[in-house]
């Protein structure tokens, strides 16, 4: 959906999975630095939303996620993932509820796979399933926003901001009063230097949750059965996941960032060794520099000088080998 804030003042349209919506507003770090101060808002209007309703919403998600929300209190964010049968991440979701209704927003585009497959697990239980994308629009409030937020609209609180589902309608008049808009790019700047995975960034088809840091923030070891628990508990158990999750700090003498996709190797071992990881995320940062997020290989030293396609990269430890 194309957001109404694209005819913002120095509006720039983003592309690829965040169409729809502002890659930036004419300053990349000025927007980067007003959401690390706690000013400002991101138009995350183009992510799916999703609402499960119902007196037995929870324990009927329960069943389905890989997190524990059968207790889950009202207003308190959390986050979840829906893997296959072979613990493959299929959906992220991030969840609240505000007493009544779970309200989730998910990655663009992904809203019809997760109702599909959600309507197909209902069987008897009292739960009404509903894709709000069309008239709910998701605005993101830094860490530390003062902004008001409109009454009767549902809020995640969480330590990196406030995520609010407001009426499409009145995300207009709510942008004239929580400005400064910042663009998608700075919001993922921001995600890149918080090691926070994303949903067809960080993850491909074989991806499962180790990987990526997701244990303990969406998984949830100590709760009951859902579909592919068994992988997750063997992997946590028995045995390391075959890639880990680093941050790269890279070559701030190269003009382009290396994309999503680029073949990393050992930096020793000269550009023809051996692919050992790729990109996953690369962004500017505003005080880091150019940085990014890949999968390499678990074995790889932690202290082994890499190489992003041409570019030299240094890695921080995100997930453990």
């Amino acid at each position: 959906m194309k957001s109404p804030l694209l005819t913002l003042p120095g509006a720039v349209p983003a592309e690829g999975v965040d169409e729809g919506v502002a890659a930036h507003y004419g300053d990349l770090f000025r927007e980067q630095r007003a959401l690390a101060d706690g000013t400002g808002f991101v138009d995350l209007s183009h992510r799916g939303v999703v609402t499960v309703s119902g007196p037995e919403r929870l324990a009927w998600l329960h069943l389905l996620l890989t997190q524990h929300v059968s207790d889950l209190l009202p207003h308190q964010a959390t986050e979840a993932l829906i893997l296959s049968a072979n613990g493959h991440i299929e959906h992220a979701l991030y969840l609240v509820d505000d007493g009544e209704t779970v309200w989730a927003h998910v990655e663009p585009g992904t809203q019809e796979a997760l109702i599909a497959y959600l309507e197909s697990m209902k069987f008897f239980y009292r739960v009404e399933v509903a894709d709000r994308t069309a008239d709910t629009a998701v605005v993101h409030l830094p860490a530390g926003s003062i902004a008001e937020v409109p009454e009767g609209v549902a809020v995640r609180e969480t330590p990196y901001g406030r995520d609010l589902f407001l009426p499409r309608g009145d995300l207009e008049s709510y942008a004239r009063k929580a400005g400064p808009a910042a663009g998608i790019l700075a919001h993922e700047a921001l995600r890149v230097e918080q090691h926070r995975p994303r949903l067809g960034f960080e993850t491909d088809h074989r991806t499962i949750p180790h990987e990526l840091g997701w244990i303990g923030t969406a998984v949830h070891l100590q709760k009951g059965c859902y579909r592919g628990q068994e992988t997750v508990a063997r992997v946590q158990n028995l045995g390391k996941p075959p890639r880990r999750l680093v941050f790269l700090h890279l070559d701030g003498s190269e003009v382009h960032l290396p994309v999503a996709g680029t073949e990393i190797r050992v930096a020793d071992d000269g550009p023809d060794g051996r692919k050992i990881g790729f990109v996953t995320t690369s962004a500017r940062h505003h005080e880091l520099g150019p940085v990014a997020l890949a999968l390499v290989k678990r074995n790889v030293p932690v202290d082994a000088r890499l190489l992003a396609g041409e570019t030299a990269a240094a890695q921080e430890t995100v997930v453990e080998p």
